[in-house]
Parts: C-alpha cells; sequence; structure tokens
C-alpha cells in the first residue's frame, strides 16, 4: 500500500459543510471498489473523533462530520483540518483490503408475478428462460454499495450475456425484494419504490429491517449466491420473513 499511496492516487473534496468525500478514481471496477471498501473499514475500526459516519460507495469513501470538532484552528477551516488528517492517514497507508467478505445465499423466485422482464431479458439474449436463471445464479456476485434506499444494495459481477439496459419506462412501483439487472448489475429493491430496472424475480426476506442489527441484511464486500425457489416456497419464507413482531 506504501507504493499506490505514495502515488497519491485520492481526491478530497467537499460535500457540503458537513461532509467530505474521497474519491479514488473514477471508473467502477473491482479494484476501485476494494480500495474504497479497504478506507473505509480501516476509518471504522480507527475513528477519527468528530466523524459521525463514513460511508464507502463504488469509488469513493464519505466522511461525515461535525464542523465544531474541527474548529480549533481559526487559521483553517473544519474542512481542511479534517482533509489534512485524512491526507497523513491516507499517506501512511491503510493496508489494501477490507475485512474478509461474508457469503450470503439469498433465494429467489424468477420470472412469473416475480419477474416480469424475464422473457424480454431472455429473447433480447436469444436463450431461455431457464437458461437466464441459470446464468444468473452462476455469475460471481459482489456488493459494491448501499444507496437509492436504505439496504438497497448495488451487486456486480453479473455474467456480461445478461446485460441489459435500464427499461424505457421505468415503473412508479416495484415490490420490495425484487431482484433486478441493469447494465452490469444486479440489485434487490430493498423497499417498495419507484425503479427502471429489469425485474427477473424477487427474493422472499427483507433486506432492510429498523429494530435489526445491523438493519441492512446485506453489506459492501459480501459475495452473493442467488438460488433459485419455487413460488410455494417464496409464500412461506416470505410469510415467516414478514410475519409482524409480536
Amino acid at each position: 500500500m506504501a507504493a499506490a499511496a505514495a502515488k497519491h492516487t485520492w481526491r478530497i473534496a467537499p460535500l457540503g459543510d458537513r461532509c467530505l468525500i474521497v474519491e479514488f478514481g473514477q471508473e467502477i471496477d473491482a479494484e476501485t471498489n476494494l480500495r474504497a471498501r479497504a478506507v473505509a473499514a480501516h476509518l471504522l475500526a480507527h475513528p477519527i473523533p468528530g466523524v459521525v459516519d463514513v460511508v464507502p460507495a463504488f469509488t469513493t469513501v464519505a466522511l461525515h462530520y461535525r464542523p465544531e470538532c474541527f474548529a480549533d484552528d481559526p487559521a483553517a477551516a473544519p474542512f481542511e483540518r479534517l482533509a489534512a488528517r485524512l491526507e497523513e492517514i491516507l499517506t501512511r497507508g491503510v493496508g489494501r483490503r477490507p475485512p474478509p467478505a461474508r457469503r450470503m445465499e439469498i433465494p429467489v423466485c424468477y420470472g412469473g408475478e416475480h419477474g416480469p422482464d424475464l422473457p424480454d431479458l431472455a429473447r433480447a439474449h436469444d436463450l431461455a428462460a431457464e437458461e437466464v436463471i441459470a446464468i444468473h445464479c452462476a455469475s460471481p456476485h459482489v456488493v459494491h454499495m448501499l444507496g437509492f434506499a436504505p439496504g438497497h444494495p448495488y451487486i456486480a459481477g453479473l455474467d456480461r450475456r445478461l446485460a441489459m439496459p435500464r427499461r424505457a419506462t421505468p415503473r412508479l412501483k416495484v415490490p420490495a425484494g425484487s431482484v433486478a439487472v441493469a447494465g452490469s448489475q444486479s440489485t434487490i429493491y430493498s423497499l417498495e419504490t419507484p425503479g427502471g430496472w429489469n425485474l427477473i424475480g424477487r427474493t422472499p426476506l427483507r433486506l432492510f429491517l429498523p429494530e435489526r442489527d445491523p438493519p441492512c441484511l446485506l453489506q459492501p464486500g459480501d459475495e452473493v449466491r442467488f438460488v433459485a425457489i419455487p413460488a410455494k416456497e417464496f409464500a412461506s419464507l416470505r410469510e415467516a420473513a414478514w410475519k409482524p413482531a409480536r
């Protein structure tokens, strides 16, 4: 990491008056995302006093902070004080690897009412629906970031044979748990929201549950394996997962 740090391959910029962002590149690729996650893991394990949240994304890490904690020097703005501290940490080096990945298995009922865009995707690639499902389940999926909605994962590793542009007209309502693809990624809608990705299935699992610790089922760096299940199993698993707490 020392050699990489010496190259100063990052950029620090303000994001409002209570957040700064560190950018490690502009191309979404596995190595850049790995670096962002490694830096975020280091900052979470070795917190800077006054920083209240550390948020990794595809190629960046955002630090939300309390300005009053960095106002002891009238000659420098809080952002400048924190940026200087961060420069020291990055120059010193924080290691290349985040914590070991978790392996998460996500059951999915593909097609039908749960995956209305599966036939269109299959036709676009001259594949049978069963082939699309097999390819999707076999793809080496890795969560790169959470965003858009609480617990909503952006998952890299989609087999290029299933690459598909977003829908020309987004849906106003996409059910929570919907598994979708767009470009070279998959996602799972954590909540019912509008969305323009291609819906190919649905998981019965709850991706976001405020009272759970942690509330988000998936985390950046998780290796995801999608597993096809029949509609009957989906119904029973969803009933158990979404049963109101007593």
